[in-house]
């Protein structure tokens, strides 16, 4: 089965030089990644220990704890002892650039706005090294539940745990935190594969607007959670220019007090944010997003670093 042709259609008006070669990507099955997690074992320890089990390791030259196996490994490496302890936790690549540019340190207060399940907020702990405060939400019972064991799993000894509505939470909490990760609920395009209609059936433009508007409650609740000074790291695994670029624009429009931080990953598959969608133009600072482009190993992204200005 093909990927819906109105996706298509905008997927190539958003590339429109690379589109061809970036759709094959949705293809491909890709490598499973994974990252070994600090709080409970060493990269050596770990390496060591899967190559022992037969596994065929591939480092990330970009990050060290992250690793790739052949996409046949995946079930081999579910069933490991170490994932079964929390010494590894299966993540896609390009999640883990999110706390790696939200940058986390030890002794701060960190909010993780929308969590589940869990791989970015045991990504904040290990850049912590367990010491600060880490407020975890997240509004869905079973995921929460999820979430929850997760992190226990892992090792996390700081987190604190809200099943509630992030939209709340910035009435809640004003200017508590000194980061704040918003990985947003979206239309998921990135995780389209063309041989599973189940990853897309659901999709539609009507998608993509409901989620925009869900996304930009989300992220102006956790502008408001955030410390004068403080950083909010925005993302979705969306192309959608309406889920993306429109909404960092109108929280420009509406907040003078924001600024864009340049987002500087050791990545080749990086593009600027779009300047405009359409007939709508976007601020010039919107240039300073980042979208990754999908590749064979990594998929699609989205980041933006918001820093609010004391």
């Amino acid at each position: 089965m093909a990927l819906p042709e109105s996706f298509v259609e905008r997927f190539q008006a958003i590339y429109p030089k690379d589109a061809q070669e970036l759709l094959k990507t949705f293809d491909l099955p890709k490598p499973v990644s994974f990252r070994i997690n600090p709080l409970k074992t060493t990269v050596e320890s770990a390496t060591e220990r899967l190559k022992r089990a037969g596994f065929c390791l591939q480092p990330v030259p970009w990050y060290r704890y992250a690793f790739t196996v052949p996409f046949e490994e995946r079930d081999g490496l579910t069933r490991s002892p170490l994932f079964q302890e929390g010494e590894i936790y299966i993540q896609s690549l390009s999640s883990m650039l999110a706390p790696l540019a939200l940058n986390p340190q030890p002794g701060e207060t960190i909010l993780d706005l929308t969590a589940a399940p869990g791989g970015k907020s045991l990504m904040m702990a290990a850049q912590m090294k367990n010491r600060g405060w880490l407020s975890v939400v997240e509004p869905g019972r079973d995921r929460f539940f999820r979430l929850k064991a997760n992190l226990e799993r892992g090792g996390v000894t700081i987190a604190h745990y809200y099943m509630t509505d992030g939209r709340s939470v910035g009435g809640k909490c004003p200017a508590m935190f000194d980061r704040v990760m918003l990985d947003a609920p979206c239309s998921t395009e990135a995780k389209f594969k063309s041989d599973t209609p189940k990853t897309f059936t659901y999709w539609s433009e009507r998608k993509i607007r409901e989620m925009s508007r869900l996304q930009q409650r989300l992220i102006v609740s956790a502008l408001k959670s955030l410390k004068p000074g403080g950083t909010l790291l925005y993302a979705t695994c969306s192309f959608a220019p309406e889920e993306n670029e429109a909404i960092i624009d109108r929280i420009l429009k509406k907040d003078a007090a924001l600024a864009i931080e340049p987002i500087a990953l050791p990545l080749e598959n990086l593009r600027n944010g779009l300047l405009q969608w359409k007939k709508k133009r976007f601020s010039s600072e919107v240039a300073h997003c980042v979208r990754v482009l999908p590749t064979e190993t990594m998929d699609g992204f989205f980041l933006c670093k918001l820093r609010k200005l004391s």
